[in-house]
């Protein structure tokens, strides 16, 4: 009897260390499985289901599984503050405050951003992968599926967990808000009759509108993947309590919005067009817009009129208002400082002035005083999007202004940015010009500059999936749809630049790469001062050069500046579910960043009789450019305008070096020996070449 109830006893005490080791077992299996189920192929499918259909609930056994039972505040060890930002969101899910599925979103709503962002923090805050695709997947089913899919894309664009990762194109995930109306009723058409089709997609406007001519510009679908994701990369809402600095994120607001309004008006040169004038507050707005597009829900996108006068925009702000604003940004390039909160001034005449400047126009979280100096680009773009419906009268849902992925497609956004791009080059003016000795790289020369091939630029055929713009039945088959749309593209080329080393050693070099016209539309030869802001970035990179005389050769399809095409939705699925089955991973790290030009787009359209342009090339001393930066400076990607993540801007010169500040006397760098500039001819071909 004495040793059964001792065996008892020994069983009992061993149950309850069991059951007070439950928890850490727990954890360690979920740590465990979090190893094994968070590789980057096992991460990409998980990104892949979340945005499959999106305005659907999800077809996935996991997911599904996950929606229904996961609880977001079950563990609160798998975040970061503790589940603080999973409270929050989870309140307003409670209190049934957050915006319903099946509504438009916009950004600059500034509930509906809020409310996104909430969902981001949980994301951001999240240690380990479990945690991110769970709360991903329950909130899949429970928010406003633009604001998922903004979280989500800026969740992985930002978080050390999305690494790897490669985003699909928005354009297959929101088709919608890439894709004429027309086009996506064609789609519907082919589901419901099961019969495949691909459909060609026609830009905006007819040939009575000259602005038709550079449509397919502002309505690439790369394009406006390049604009939406910059923004994703560097938004405007970001604090530095979210994880890191975003290095000099204001300069970068210039010089990516400058480069986009530079090549607007190198394609309007070569089709016959005056450079995009600036918008007034106090003029009319020539240029009227018809989207030709719909949301998924919420009706059409609003048309604007040609030769319509601003309106105050009730909610937002009175004309009035804007042009205090920008009376106020003038000023302080005048005075050459920045007014802070707390009254104490800010020094813009500095280096570092431009990014204070673009903080305060754009204005950011970043900016010193957004009480003072306002919200001037954020509140123009929403000022723009309502000038159909400046009082509210028809609850028009927002304008294509105001969503980053499509406010290139209106021309007036190039309008916008030309107006503003002269206020910044009101500030960059204010400084004194360089001179020999600011320029010159002591012992290195630039001896000469070729292209090895012929710089030709065509348009060609793209297609891309309509699969998620259509609604999914019970007793209906998805068929294939596609959408094809016309796009400019150029031959590939190589740049060969000779340069002599006389440092006496290896020494690395920036390299610096622009096309500038050479005449305006009326063919007057352009002075290089009014040249020089006309210019576009086509490369920069880092190269050690020997001691002696050698030639660099650099192709086209590396350049810092651009991306390559994204895989397809389909394409990334496949790639992901092959390396899941098969138990091997995935690199996809060629694709891991959107934010650039569309590496077909680097040359800008020409005319069938050629134009002549500059092709300047500036090489800069490589060790003082990168002094304070780790690494060997291969930084590959599109680090140009789009810099790396979570670190320092790689390069310490100015953004434009050296053409951002005026140039009264040409003679100063016609004398300085490592900086060359040869004519190039470009040529179009209208049809396909290859």
């Amino acid at each position: 009897m004495g040793t059964t109830i001792s065996m008892k006893v020994l069983v009992l005490c061993a149950l309850v260390a069991a059951a007070a080791a439950w928890p850490s077992f727990v954890d360690d299996l979920s740590f465990q499985s979090d190893v094994v189920a968070s590789s980057t192929a096992h991460k990409q499918q998980d990104i892949n289901h979340l945005l499959d259909k999106i305005y659907e609930d999800t077809k996935y056994p996991d997911l599904q599984e996950i929606a229904k039972n996961f609880n977001p505040l079950g563990d609160t060890s798998m975040y970061n503050d503790q589940g603080a930002a999973a409270e929050v969101l989870m309140k307003e899910l409670n209190d049934h405050r957050l915006l319903e599925q099946h509504h438009w979103y916009s950004l600059f709503n500034a509930r509906q951003r809020e409310e996104a962002l909430m969902l981001f923090a949980v994301l951001n805050q999240c240690k380990v992968w479990y945690c991110f695709r769970n709360n991903a997947a329950y909130f899949r089913e429970q928010m406003n599926e633009g604001e998922f899919v903004y979280a989500l894309y800026v969740g992985v664009i930002h978080s050390k967990l999305g690494d790897g990762i490669v985003l699909p194109p928005l354009y297959e995930i929101t088709p919608h808000m890439f894709t004429n109306s027309e086009v996506i009723d064609k789609a519907y058409s082919a589901k419901m009759t099961q019969k495949a089709g691909t459909f060609n997609v026609s830009f905006t406007g007819t040939k009575k509108n000259k602005e038709q001519r550079v449509a397919y510009f502002g309505e690439d679908i790369g394009m406006n993947i390049h604009h939406v994701t910059w923004h994703m990369d560097f938004p405007f809402w970001w604090q530095d309590s979210y994880g890191y600095h975003l290095d000099r994120k204001g300069e970068l607001f210039f010089w990516v919005h400058h480069q986009l309004t530079a090549r607007f008006d190198f394609g309007r040169l070569s089709n016959w067009l005056d450079p995009v004038d600036e918008l007034h507050w106090d003029r009319i707005i020539r240029e009227g817009f018809a989207p030709l597009t719909s949301y998924k829900y919420g009706g059409e996108f609003p048309v604007r009129p040609d030769n319509i006068h601003f309106e105050d925009v009730d909610g937002v702000a009175h004309v009035h208002d804007m042009e205090i604003t920008e009376n106020r940004i003038y000023e302080a390039i005048d005075h050459g400082y920045i007014t802070a909160t707390d009254g104490h001034t800010i020094d813009i005449r500095q280096p570092k002035g431009i990014e204070l400047l673009g903080d305060i126009i754009e204005s950011s979280m970043y900016s010193p005083n957004a009480q003072y100096y306002g919200s001037l680009h954020n509140t123009a773009h929403v000022m723009l999007g309502r000038q159909g419906d400046p009082r509210g009268k028809f609850n028009l849902p927002p304008g294509v202004m105001e969503h980053f992925e499509t406010a290139t497609r209106d021309p007036s956004f190039f309008r916008l940015h030309k107006y503003m791009d002269n206020i910044f080059k009101k500030h960059t003016d204010s400084f004194s010009p360089y001179t020999h000795d600011d320029l010159e790289f002591a012992g290195m020369a630039v001896d000469g500059v070729a292209i090895d091939g012929e710089l030709i630029t065509f348009f060609d055929e793209f297609q891309y999936s309509l699969i998620d713009a259509v609604d999914s039945g019970e007793s209906i088959e998805d068929v294939e749809v596609n959408a094809r749309v016309h796009r400019l593209n150029h031959k590939e080329f190589t740049y060969k630049i000779t340069v002599s080393n006389s440092i006496g050693s290896d020494h690395l070099a920036t390299f610096r790469i622009f096309l500038c016209p050479i005449e305006d539309n009326n063919g007057i030869t352009l002075t290089l001062d009014k040249e020089r802001w006309l210019c576009i970035e086509l490369d920069k990179f880092f190269q050690k050069v020997p001691s002696g005389t050698h030639t660099i050769h650099r192709s086209s399809k590396d350049s810092s500046v651009t991306v390559p095409d994204m895989p397809s939705f389909h394409s990334l699925k496949e790639q992901a579910d092959d390396a899941v089955n098969g138990g091997h991973d995935l690199d996809l790290s060629a694709y891991e960043r959107s934010c650039g030009i569309p590496d077909r787009m680097l040359l800008p359209k020409s005319k069938p009789e050629g134009m002549e342009l500059n092709l300047f090339v500036a090489v800069t001393d490589g060790d003082k450019d990168t002094e304070g930066h780790n690494g060997d400076h291969d930084h590959g990607g599109t680090h140009a305008q789009c810099g790396v993540h979570g670190e320092a801007y790689p390069d310490n010169r100015p953004l434009g070096y050296p053409l951002e500040r005026r140039i009264p006397d040409e003679r100063v760098f016609d004398g300085v020996p490592n900086i060359k500039h040869v004519v190039v001819k470009i040529v179009h071909h209208p049809e396909h070449h290859d």
